[in-house]
């Protein structure tokens, strides 16, 4: 499904603004981008995190960038035939890098049997 950015956008706004208020009040220099495309070679690549995750910032953490997290628009809404479908895969793809901002690899998403 192509949605028009600015849509796009705005379902990102909800899927952040839908996270539970625990999880918001954790959010610290972090971004949340969207790009158009993922990086060559990788099309099917939904988001990407990074930066440094919280289980790994200690009392010398200062001065640094901000973590991303970056969605790519158009692998996601090839993942959806509908608005519904692309508003749960926007989310899904949210609360997936948002996993690993908390410090949770991919592999412990796959064992808790989540994303």
């Amino acid at each position: 499904m192509e949605e028009p950015r600015q849509r796009f956008e705005a379902l990102v706004v909800e899927a952040l603004d839908g996270l539970p208020i625990w999880i918001r009040e954790r959010l610290e220099n972090v971004e949340v981008l969207i790009e158009e495309d993922g990086p060559h070679g990788q099309p099917a690549l939904l988001g990407l995190y990074e930066g440094v995750p919280l289980t790994s910032r200690g009392i010398s953490y200062a001065g640094v960038l901000p973590d991303r997290i970056t969605l790519f628009r158009r692998s996601i809404a090839a993942t959806a035939r509908t608005e519904e479908e692309l508003r749960d895969r926007i989310r899904h793809t949210v609360v997936h890098e948002l996993a690993h901002y908390f410090g949770i690899s991919d592999e412990r998403l796959r064992q808790l049997g989540r994303y």
